[in-house]
């Protein structure tokens, strides 16, 4: 794939999987061999663990959107700097829900293979995150 096109398939990743919570196009876009090296406490491995995820952070917060800041592409390989917000409507971590919206920041690597999504590494800033839940009880 090009870096334009790989660049395109993280937009969609963000916008269709996680803004709107499409996760049917996670077949399309996510490697079934999908690895996190970042997986949240229980996450299973492969493509069920990213819906896993996508579930966890959509139940916690219906409402969120994922707003790329700079998407950068080089070879197979696309860094994309984040900002997220939602509001709290379920547990999330332990958290009873608050209602409190919240917003946090992140920075993703993907690697890309035969037009799908095949690894991640993430840096999130869940202390951020997990600071103004608490705060808000």
């Amino acid at each position: 794939m090009s870096i334009d096109a790989n660049k395109a398939l993280i937009r969609r990743h963000f916008d269709a999987i996680w803004n709107q919570g499409q996760l049917a196009v996670a077949d399309e876009i996510v490697s079934p061999a999908y690895h996190s090296h970042f997986p949240l406490p229980g996450q299973p491995p492969g493509i069920a663990g990213f819906k896993y995820a996508v579930q966890l952070l959509r139940t916690g917060f219906p409402d969120l959107q994922i707003t790329i800041e700079d998407l950068i592409a080089e070879g197979d390989r696309v860094v994309a700097r984040l900002t997220a917000r939602g509001t709290h409507r379920a547990v999330f971590r332990g958290i009873p829900p608050t209602g409190r919206e919240v917003t946090w920041t992140g920075i993703r690597i993907f690697r890309i293979a035969e037009s799908k999504i095949v690894e991640h590494w993430a840096n999130w800033d869940d202390l951020g995150l997990v600071q103004q839940l608490q705060n808000s009880i």
